[in-house]
């Protein structure tokens, strides 16, 4: 492991703010660091929780009492695993199709950048419920913000785990793989019997 990598709230804060400004240097940083796969999953685990408890709090902030009927704040242990399970697959995919693709990024490596993503993000969602109590309009702002942001950032972090040139080649392989992804599990719920909300108002 690398001890020059900070893990002090402060440092990790500070190296969030930092891959921001250059995504692939804080790519490098973290997959530099070489963390055991168990504590990136442990972390992975604590972001996950964090972003829920995150998002029930602006819940609240927003709809009040009527939101305690919101499956979302009924079920939080139903949406950490739903999220869970989300992150697993786009570990495995990021690893699995990027090699597929010609790259060189290891398993740790592309666990590490989702575990570094999702905490780079919780810290943007920690913002958006600050701006929920201060500004609410700025609050919608930064979710249009955390939805560029994401993208951006695991651009470039898939490019700098796999060693890939192009950013817009990068870019359009996470869009087909994640459009891919999503018709194959939308067919493996359909098989098991599962529908979304919006099946039941057709």
């Amino acid at each position: 492991m690398n001890s020059t990598f900070d893990l002090t709230l402060g440092g990790l804060i500070r190296a969030a703010v930092a891959s921001i400004r250059d995504p692939r240097a804080g790519a490098r940083a973290v997959i530099g660091a070489h963390f055991p796969n168990q504590i990136l999953w442990m972390a992975l685990v604590a972001v996950v929780t964090a972003s829920v408890v995150i998002g029930q709090g602006s819940l609240l902030l927003v709809a009040g009492e009527s939101a305690l009927n919101n499956p979302f704040l009924m079920y939080p242990l139903a949406m950490c695993g739903i999220q869970l399970v989300l992150l697993v697959v786009m570990v495995h995919a990021t690893y699995r199709i990027g090699r597929m693709m010609g790259g060189t990024g290891s398993y740790n490596g592309a666990l590490s950048i989702v575990v570094w993503l999702q905490f780079v993000l919780a810290c943007l969602q920690v913002l958006q419920t600050l701006a929920l109590l201060l500004a609410p309009p700025l609050a919608d702002v930064l979710g249009i913000v955390g939805l560029v942001l994401f993208l951006w950032l695991f651009t470039n972090f898939v490019a700098t785990l796999h060693g890939f040139k192009s950013l817009p080649l990068v870019f359009v392989m996470i869009l087909v793989s994640a459009f891919a992804l999503t018709f194959v599990l939308s067919i493996v719920l359909s098989l098991l019997g599962i529908v979304g909300p919006g099946a039941l108002n057709v």
